[in-house]
């Protein structure tokens, strides 16, 4: 798995550096050559923050963290990582190694850290493509994002999908 580490107000030292190619090489029995890990880490308002993205023929996992200490953030993001393949190992078998799936998880379960609330303002210009709900449910799911915006197949208006305190979904249809 080829690995790019993105820097933005973060000091990175080869040490770190190497340990994060190091843990990640851990997910080497999953996906073939042809996978790409990002690596984005950045401190804002005194919390520094861990964001994973896997890539890998069409797929994407991904995953975030933020706590005071960036090494705390890879024990919380690479179990993260795991559960989503694993969870999702029957959409992703065909597009991973033939032996993924035999051995253990590679991570324990461990608690994640609480985050904390941070005022970031940004915007971000993306694709919206045409699906289903249920598909729309998993992608949000796989991205860990708490909504997902798309062009519903069945009425072809936009709809956002989110996730709600109670942990169930719910789903925005706008009427115009």
């Amino acid at each position: 798995m080829r690995v790019e580490i993105n820097v933005k107000n973060y000091h990175l030292d080869n040490e770190f550096s190497e340990l994060i190619i190091k843990k990640l090489g851990r997910f080497d029995k999953y996906f073939n050559n042809d996978a790409k890990a990002k690596v984005k880490l950045s401190t804002q308002n005194k919390s520094e923050i861990m964001e994973i993205t896997i890539s890998f023929r069409g797929n994407v996992v991904r995953s975030v963290a933020s706590s005071d200490e960036m090494k705390s953030n890879l024990d919380v993001v690479l179990p993260k990582l795991e559960r989503q393949i694993l969870k999702h190992r029957t959409r992703f078998t065909d597009k991973m190694k033939k032996t993924a799936f035999e051995t253990p998880a590679l991570f324990e379960e461990k608690e994640p850290a609480a985050n904390k609330a941070a005022n970031i303002v940004k915007v971000k210009k993306f694709q919206v493509s045409v699906t289903t709900v249920e598909n729309a449910a998993e992608e949000m799911e796989l991205l860990s994002h708490d909504f997902y915006i798309f062009i519903n197949g069945d009425t072809n208006k936009v709809n956002v999908l989110y996730k709600r305190n109670d942990g169930d979904l719910g789903l925005i249809e706008p009427e115009y």
